[in-house]
């Protein structure tokens, strides 16, 4: 009986260090993020939802730093680790909270299904890369479509909701590009977990000062919201995804996550109730068959350039 149950403690472990696996899971822990985030607008203000987050993420992050004995980054890396800090751990947590209070989480979902899009061309950018034609193309055909979809859904004019999800398009796109140059010589997981420290003083002042002035109600769905988006949102669903990405690469990973979009329409009609017209799907399909074609034009255009 103990060869058996050692067995299957075995396999148990293989399966759970499986990068596919521990990639699913980074996805399926960041598609509940937007459901999350409406549990905790039951009972939070979207300022005091944001640093309340903040807090419990830069807690755990902290804490896993300090058992982990993690040196301080070099001099050079602070830079980038505030441009991911602004970015993955203030920027997009605040704006996507504040399109939240009037956006439904389907749309909101469909909107930022475009960052990995998003995020392939700031990275070009900053490295001055010279993308195929193809790529281009199918950015830009993606970013209409998202563009066309807000307005149809909106009597052709933006929102202010809108607004809020392509500034959080653009500044979570940017954390990632340079999150995506630190991890070339430190861990992923430390690399989030030192932007989220970094991020600690601005979301404790935030909420220092949303707290009192937000009305506040700790329901249970509040509390439950804002536990998961601190510490599975900004910090846990990272590590695991980031690990996950190490073992398996990032052009599978970044595949894994085209499923992102579509699994947080699914929970926005599970547990929120939302009705999602035939728009959303169709629309999530079209951005996300377009990012299929940037990364697939990126991977050609290597591949045809070595000897």
């Amino acid at each position: 009986m103990s060869i058996e149950r050692s067995a299957i403690a075995e396999r148990t472990v293989s399966l759970l260090s499986s990068g596919s696996v521990l990639a699913a899971l980074g996805v399926l822990s960041f598609s509940l993020s937007f459901p999350g985030t409406v549990f905790a607008l039951d009972g939070f203000g979207p300022w005091s939802a944001t640093g309340v987050r903040g807090l419990i993420a830069a807690v755990l992050a902290g804490g896993s730093l300090l058992i982990a004995r993690v040196r301080l980054p070099d001099r050079s890396d602070w830079t980038a680790l505030a441009v991911v800090a602004g970015g993955c751990a203030i920027g997009f947590p605040l704006l996507t909270t504040l399109a939240l209070q009037t956006s439904s989480s389907a749309h909101s979902a469909v909107v930022i299904g475009a960052l990995p899009m998003a995020t392939a061309i700031i990275f070009a950018a900053l490295n001055r890369r010279r993308e195929p034609l193809l790529f281009w193309v199918a950015a830009a055909l993606g970013g209409a479509t998202i563009v066309t979809f807000a307005l149809l859904q909106n009597n052709g004019r933006p929102t202010i909701a809108d607004l809020y999800l392509a500034a959080a398009l653009v500044v979570c796109a940017a954390g990632y590009a340079e999150g995506g140059r630190l991890s070339a010589h430190l861990p992923g997981w430390q690399v989030i977990a030192w932007a989220v420290v970094v991020a600690a003083p601005i979301n404790l002042a935030v909420a220092a000062w949303a707290l009192p002035h937000e009305s506040v109600h700790l329901t249970a769905k509040a509390v439950a919201g804002v536990a998961y988006i601190g510490a599975i949102s900004q910090f846990g669903g990272f590590v695991v995804w980031y690990r996950g990405m190490g073992l398996i690469g990032v052009t599978k990973a970044s595949q894994l996550q085209l499923a992102q979009p579509l699994l947080t329409v699914l929970w926005s009609m599970l547990l929120l109730g939302e009705h999602v017209g035939p728009a959303v799907p169709i629309t999530a399909v079209i951005v996300l068959a377009c990012i299929v074609v940037t990364q697939r034009a990126k991977r050609a255009e290597r591949q045809a350039a070595q000897p």
